[in-house]
């Protein structure tokens, strides 16, 4: 089926979608009841972290097991997979290209994989975050 809109009209819409999960919700209002304070989806910055402290130079990113092709959830369509295929590897190659830009910058990145913060794991996660956190506060 072809677009309905030109591709100026496509990337105005899209540019538009604010994403921001449920899970992202539910780690952010853990954190902040654990006395942590940042920034969500700050845009600025390179690859939009979904939890940012400047002050601390940490970046967190939660990675969805689908979009980021994880190891042991990821799973591919069944048509057009090529295409798939390709683009999981351009979105690992870019997190890795970001990776790489924070750690050259001095920053501390921490990535979690949706999977991580499910159910029985969600409580060790987020403690696995805060004390992320509080190693970068030290460096500082």
């Amino acid at each position: 089926m072809a677009d309905i809109m030109t591709s100026e009209q496509r990337k105005k819409t899209m540019s538009r979608i604010r994403a921001r999960s449920k899970l992202e919700d539910k780690v952010s209002k853990a954190l902040w009841n654990r006395g942590y304070r940042f920034r969500k989806n700050v845009r600025k910055l390179r690859g939009t972290p979904d939890i940012v402290i400047q002050k601390y130079k940490v970046v967190i990113f939660i990675d969805s097991c689908y979009w980021h092709a994880c190891p042991v959830h990821g799973t591919t369509p069944k048509s057009n997979t090529k295409f798939w295929k390709d683009k999981f590897e351009r979105n690992k190659q870019r997190d890795q290209r970001d990776n790489q830009y924070y750690e050259d910058k001095g920053w501390n990145i921490l990535r979690v994989w949706e999977h991580d913060l499910k159910k029985d794991e969600f409580e060790d996660t987020v403690q696995r975050i805060s004390e992320f956190i509080d190693k970068a506060k030290e460096k500082e």
